[in-house]
């Protein structure tokens, strides 16, 4: 998010600014923490900014957004990658620029009964919001695909002790895939757990797995739904990456955080430029952006908010790891 914030900023200023008055970061860390979020927030908040570009985590934006959409002057609040389906009615100042678990749960449904044609399966699942969230969303849709999922387990941790529910598997092999509704580092547990039982059937996640693929040889097959490929043949996400291994070389290919962050300066240059700085101004212009005014065309596609200041025309894309990268999979 950091690096991409600063190239599009350079890029813009380079431009000659906003107005002609150059963009200004102000930088906080959240630490992946609720209570630091709040903190961040309530500092941004009194420091006067414009908008806020954040917070990466769907915890960490719910809980920052009491603070941003209440008090005499409400700022705005556009994540890149929040997805929990709860976001979107945290007020009117939250936005953001990815789809929620609803079309991530569904999306992997879709396409392990009519892409990979498997019929039975477990779906493991991180027991927070997020975990949560995509394992409804993916049973609810399975389900309507008149798939069987012959269990749905809970874990905790990083790294979740997930023994007892592979021996079962492994046990009935009867399952032909899993799920693993949760983060990267949990998916490499599963992903070594299962290896270590000889349970080989393909492995599946959503957004939460984003980076597995620099696990090496342990992720080689693994599917992942993504909002955002390096490697989509869209002319602005390739001047796009293009810039970003030019700026930072040797950082590796750019990820979704990264380019729906560098939408979101550019998208917000474009408002301010429009509607000035105020903060109900900028708001009502976001808000406003594929109604009143024309869609925002950036490297992550067609930017378009609804009345809730989601983008429900984001698509979801299936990559594949192979040979260390992640590859949009065939028909993905």
């Amino acid at each position: 998010m950091k690096r991409a914030a600063e190239l599009a900023v350079d890029e813009i200023n380079a431009q000659g600014g906003v107005r002609g008055r150059p963009i200004q970061l102000i930088e906080r860390n959240d630490f992946a923490n609720p209570d630091s979020a709040v903190f961040v927030a309530t500092d941004l908040y009194n420091a006067g900014v414009t908008a806020v570009v954040g917070h990466l985590y769907s915890g960490q934006t719910l809980a920052a957004a009491p603070v941003y959409n209440t008090g005499e002057s409400p700022v705005v609040a556009l994540s890149p990658s929040s997805s929990a389906p709860e976001v979107s009615s945290q007020g009117r100042y939250t936005f953001r620029l990815c789809p929620s678990d609803l079309a991530h749960g569904a999306a992997l449904a879709r396409w392990i009964h009519n892409q990979l044609g498997l019929e039975r399966g477990v779906v493991l699942y991180l027991n927070d919001d997020y975990g949560r969230g995509v394992r409804a969303t993916f049973a609810d849709e399975f389900n309507r695909l008149q798939g069987e999922l012959l269990s749905i387990d809970p874990y905790l941790g990083d790294t979740p002790d997930v023994a007892l529910y592979l021996d079962r598997m492994a046990k009935s092999a009867r399952a032909q895939f899993i799920v693993v509704a949760g983060n990267r580092t949990e998916a490499e547990q599963v992903l070594r757990e299962a290896r270590k039982r000889n349970v080989n059937v393909p492995i599946l996640g959503a957004d939460g797995l984003e980076g597995i693929e620099q696990s090496g040889s342990l992720a080689e097959g693994t599917y992942v739904s993504q909002a955002y490929l390096p490697s989509i043949e869209r002319p602005a996400n390739q001047k796009f990456v293009a810039a970003y291994q030019r700026k930072y070389p040797g950082t590796g290919l750019p990820n979704q955080p990264a380019a729906a962050t560098y939408d979101a300066i550019y998208l917000l240059g474009d408002v301010i430029g429009r509607a000035g700085t105020n903060r109900q101004a900028v708001r009502d212009a976001l808000a406003g952006v594929g109604t009143i005014t024309p869609a925002f065309e950036g490297v992550t596609g067609r930017i378009a908010f609804d009345s809730a200041g989601d983008v429900p025309s984001s698509d979801v894309h299936i990559g594949v790891v192979r040979a260390g990268t992640i590859r949009l999979a065939e028909g993905g």
